[in-house]
């Protein structure tokens, strides 16, 4: 079975049980600082989980593409990947654990034709403040799958939440247990050294997670879990881990989604997948990825997510070099189209060939001066062994590792700084501004005029940052009059409602979208008296005169055709 037949089958089972299809959410999601990339089907329902009403109901089911770079050095197996897609359903307080559990069952065992007898399930082992979860062993038990296949894991594996277990969850935010479905194939031959107990977890390769249901029904609240008003179901299932399934065979990389990919590897590079798995499925999934990131406007750079996109090309374009040396961008030209990618593999081609001049100045080699290689030229230490072992030198790896392990210190550290807050945690801040940047949009096409649009926002618990559509720097009065009519509109103490709509219906209403193309058809639309009206997924403040004053403290150039506008909360 294709993966576009796996995804049109799982869309057409939930909407046939009253769930509403929705489009999936751009890879870098407005007003959301907290994370670079969607990461998963739940984040941009986050408002909703919490209980405000969507527009297309309580039942709802997507396929959602998603970036995660957090197991990138676990790509290489046959089954993590950077970039995937998810298939889930949810509901927002709607039905609970014996429905998802059965009708997940129903899907994978009736609808796609998977045998029970291969199915093996995890369920959560509780903590101090969240019990057991015997309910869901219990449902397992009685839809006949046998007690013995049944685990329980604590919070590292059976508990969900975007930080991970409850001790890491920052204020607000919203988890809970989960259950997860694994498919077995018995005969793969695990690792030995797990011998008798080997089980669902222990990554050994005989078992393939396939969908994961999370009951989110807590929140993070003075230091301690609270009971959510409304309990969530938010389903999740690999589309390439469920087509491996099917197509009998644990390894996601020889699924239709991938096969191109390989065989033009081959092709290229007159080596064979089967001696040389590892290094083309870390080019498979690297270039997938950094394709949808460029189809997404992602343009390879040094800071967030072009520096994510910038890795993943030059780990492929490293990867390439080990199958042919002599590689250059065209070898990559039948597994992308996108321009930027080709062109980012020619540049680290002369970085590297940078690097390796570099390399031959250099008379004694350390950990140091590896590392320095590593992070001038992007130059892999790998590489700097190879050409050092020929001259009889070797490199202290715990000296490099301790300089790269500074760096990433330095990296959190500035990475923590940059997305401290943010829309999903619903502070009160964070919502005052949310709502400015609509009396913003509409102060700018005042003084501006119409050609004004939003390109994108972020916003923090410290300040907010606008982008918009113009071509010229904003003089000083322009400024000053945004200002002053943004200021006039929260002394107004102007009413902010929200109107659930056809889509096409606001759009001829004028009301403004950015990205209209993201939202479904029946959205909500937020008004703000009679002087702003927008597409908006939430949440805001109810009076404008609950925001307080905004300063507007810096305005200048975004790129081409675009200005950015930092402000901060008087």
């Amino acid at each position: 079975m294709k993966a576009s037949e796996v995804r049109e089958k799982y869309l057409k089972f939930f909407e046939a049980r009253g769930h509403k299809i929705i489009p999936p959410a751009p890879l870098v999601l407005e007003n959301d600082p907290t994370t670079l990339f969607t990461s998963s089907g739940m984040q941009p329902l986050v408002p909703y989980l919490m209980g405000e009403p969507h527009p297309e109901g309580k039942r709802l089911v997507d396929s959602q593409p998603a970036v995660r770079t957090i197991d990138i050095d676990e790509v290489g197996d046959n089954r993590h990947l950077t970039y995937f897609e998810m298939l889930g359903n949810w509901s927002l307080g709607d039905y609970f654990k014996k429905e998802q559990l059965a009708w997940c069952l129903e899907f994978f065992t009736e609808e796609l034709g998977l045998s029970k007898d291969r199915l093996w399930i995890s369920v959560f082992e509780g903590t101090k403040e969240v019990p057991k979860d015997t309910e869901s062993l219990e449902i397992w038990k009685s839809l006949s799958i046998p007690e013995k296949r049944i685990y329980f894991y604590g919070v590292d594996k059976n508990w969900w939440s975007r930080s991970g277990p409850p001790e890491n969850m920052p204020e607000g935010e919203i988890g809970g247990p989960d259950s997860e479905i694994f498919l077995e194939f018995p005969d793969i031959k695990h690792d030995s050294k797990f011998g008798k107990e080997c089980h669902p977890n222990c990554d050994c390769g005989r078992f393939i997670e396939i969908g994961n249901s999370v009951f989110i029904q807590y929140k993070k609240q003075n230091g301690k879990l609270v009971e959510l008003p409304q309990k969530n179901v938010d389903f999740g299932g690999g589309l390439e881990r469920i087509a491996a399934a099917l197509n009998g065979d644990s390894d996601v990389f020889k699924t239709d989604i991938y096969k191109s990919t390989i065989d033009e590897l081959e092709r290229v590079t007159g080596k064979s997948y089967p001696d040389n798995e590892r290094t083309m499925r870390v080019i498979a999934d690297h270039v997938r990825a950094a394709n949808a990131l460029s189809e997404n406007g992602v343009v390879p750079a040094n800071k967030q997510q072009g520096y994510v996109m910038r890795r993943l090309i030059r780990r492929a374009a490293l990867k390439m070099r080990d199958l042919k040396p002599d590689f250059n961008s065209h070898d990559f030209e039948l597994i992308t189209k996108e321009k930027t990618v080709i062109e980012e593999i020619e540049r680290f081609k002369r970085t590297l060939d940078a690097g390796i001049k570099e390399a031959s100045k250099i008379e004694k080699i350390d950990g140091k001066k590896a590392f320095d290689l590593y992070q001038t030229y992007g130059f892999p230490l790998e590489l700097t062994i190879e050409i050092f072992s020929e001259k009889g030198q070797e490199i202290n790896k715990d000296e490099f590792q301790k300089e790269f392990e500074k760096h990433k210190e330095k990296s959190r550290t500035a990475s923590a700084g940059m997305f401290k807050g943010g829309l999903a945690d619903h502070s009160e801040t964070v919502i005052k501004y949310h709502t400015a940047t609509h009396l913003l949009q509409q102060a700018l096409r005042d003084v501006l005029g119409d050609m004004v649009h939003q390109a994108g926002s972020n916003i923090t618990a410290e300040r907010l940052r606008f982008d918009f559509t113009f071509n010229r720097k904003l003089t000083a009065g322009e400024v000053a009059e945004v200002e002053g009519i943004i200021n006039a509109k929260i002394k107004e103490g102007l009413t902010v409602t929200k109107e659930i709509m056809p889509k096409e219906k606001a759009l001829k209403e004028g009301a403004l979208a950015f990205f209209p193309e993201k939202y479904p058809e029946t959205t909500s639309v937020y008004t703000i008296g009679g002087y702003s009206k927008e597409l908006c997924g939430g949440p805001h403040v109810s009076r404008t005169s609950e925001i307080s004053n905004v300063r507007i403290i810096k305005e200048e150039a975004a790129g081409a055709g675009l200005r950015r506008i930092y402000a901060k909360l008087a």
